[in-house]
């Protein structure tokens, strides 16, 4: 028996040796795997502290010293969004119902509808289909008068002639005046004309002529939408106005990406440019010396193999942008061009070369994200510029370039869509409406009131 206890007591001991030796292995175990973990998240931690400061460091480093590509700007907060979409909420549109002879006649033509200045159609179908459209004008923050100045193509070169624009335009307001009471009673401050010209409401396409004439009397008190904007004093702005983009067709846009898939593609042209290059007597005088710009680029790069440049049309000329990494937008016979719009939508970088050009939707587009500037003084130094930024901040600009936010704000449909050009265009009309009448006069009144 005391054998046996013995025996099995010499077993147990043996057992409770063993256990509290695993016990031992088990509790180092432990220690061991709280040591990695703290480890672990210490380095995960301390190194996405350093990426992020690296980053920030790196996006400093690399942004150019000469103002190629400016500062980031600041999205919109939560709380301005909320705002913009109560403004929009509330706001009132009444359109006038004016004869065909003043619209939609033209659309007979259909590149009345698809060419360049064709905002002015685009903007008046959109409006038609909105929720802030008004059918009752007592009730309207702003009158919007729609007149296409802009489709009569029969001059010679295919382009359209405005020559006509001022009696049309004077004749509208003659008619609304006349049989409507809103007109007069605001003087024409809460109406809303568009001027998708070379130089907005000026009506002319040579600067010199188009200072002379000036903007028409009859609209220097309204608010005119127009693709023309100037950071500096210049008669053909001098009127309360909203810069809008050029028209690039949402279709045509869609057709070229759907057999180009530039978002994945790779993109053999670096810097692109298809357009007229030489001097033109008519146009040297003027502010904006165009062709002197474009002949030096052609002069200087015109046999450089890194540029594709052509001074012909073509009307396969999307698919070139979308085969682009660099689209350079020189001015022309104004600062602004469609090339800055087409460029954005089809992921080439735009290279804008326009001194003092007020871009559309700065609020909204981060033009200093998705673009590069380059002064016109230095249009020479084109190559070594671009070859830098390639080396630096290219990948960052084509993912900005991406961005669903910018190309939709960039592009009018047919009906008003969140975040696209018209709803930008309402969104800056709604910023005005101390200029309507309706407002004002509720406004005094409250104030009679108290």
């Amino acid at each position: 028996m005391n054998l046996f206890h013995h025996k099995h007591g010499y077993n147990y001991n043996k057992l409770n040796q063993h256990y509290q030796q695993q016990q031992q292995d088990r509790n180092c175990f432990c220690t061991y795997y709280k040591w990695l973990l703290w480890l672990s998240l210490s380095l995960y931690f301390f190194t996405s502290f350093l990426i992020t400061n690296n980053n920030n460091a790196t996006a400093q480093k690399t942004e150019p010293t000469d103002n190629l590509v400016k500062s980031h700007v600041v999205p919109r907060t939560l709380s301005e969004s909320s705002n913009i979409a109560s403004k929009l909420k509330n706001m009132k549109v009444f359109i006038y119902e004016l004869p065909s002879k003043y619209n939609t006649d033209w659309l007979t033509n259909e590149r009345c509808s698809t060419h360049l200045f064709a905002s002015e159609v685009a903007i008046h179908r959109a409006l038609l289909t909105s929720d802030l459209r008004t059918f009752d004008p007592n009730q309207a923050d702003f009158f919007f008068v729609p007149v296409y100045v802009s489709c009569n193509f029969s001059t010679v070169n295919g382009f359209p002639s405005i020559s006509h624009a001022r009696n049309l335009i004077s004749s509208a307001v003659q008619l609304i005046s006349t049989h409507h009471p809103f007109w007069n009673r605001s003087s024409g401050s809460d109406h809303v004309f568009v001027a998708s010209h070379d130089f907005g409401a000026c009506f002319h396409n040579l600067e010199d002529v188009a200072m002379q004439h000036g903007i028409p009397e009859i609209m220097k008190n309204s608010i005119v939408l127009q693709t023309f904007g100037v950071e500096y004093q210049h008669p053909c702005q001098q009127v309360e106005n909203v810069v809008i983009p050029p028209y690039v067709s949402p279709e045509s846009v869609r057709k070229t990406l759907a057999k180009n898939s530039p978002a994945n593609g790779r993109r053999d042209i670096f810097a692109f440019f298809r357009g007229k290059m030489e001097i033109h007597p008519k146009n040297i005088s003027g502010r904006f010396y165009s062709k002197r710009v474009r002949t030096v680029i052609w002069r200087k790069f015109s046999g450089d193999r890194r540029f594709y440049l052509k001074r012909h049309r073509f009307a396969g000329y999307q698919s070139e942008i979308a085969r682009s990494v660099f689209c350079l937008c020189p001015l022309g016979w104004a600062p602004w061009s469609p090339r800055l719009v087409e460029s954005v939508l089809l992921g080439c970088v735009p290279v804008i070369i326009s001194d003092g050009i007020r871009l559309p939707f700065s609020s909204a587009v981060r033009w200093p994200d998705i673009s590069v500037r380059v002064a016109e003084r230095d249009v020479g130094k084109l190559g070594r510029i671009l070859e830098r930024v390639a080396a630096t901040n290219l990948t960052a600009i084509q993912r900005n370039l991406w961005d669903p936010r910018t190309r939709r704000a960039l592009m009018f449909n047919e009906e008003v869509q969140e975040g696209d050009a018209t709803w930008h265009t309402l969104v800056s009309l709604s910023e005005k409406l101390g200029r309507s009448y309706g407002r004002s006069t509720v406004s005094g009144e409250l104030e009679s009131d108290t």
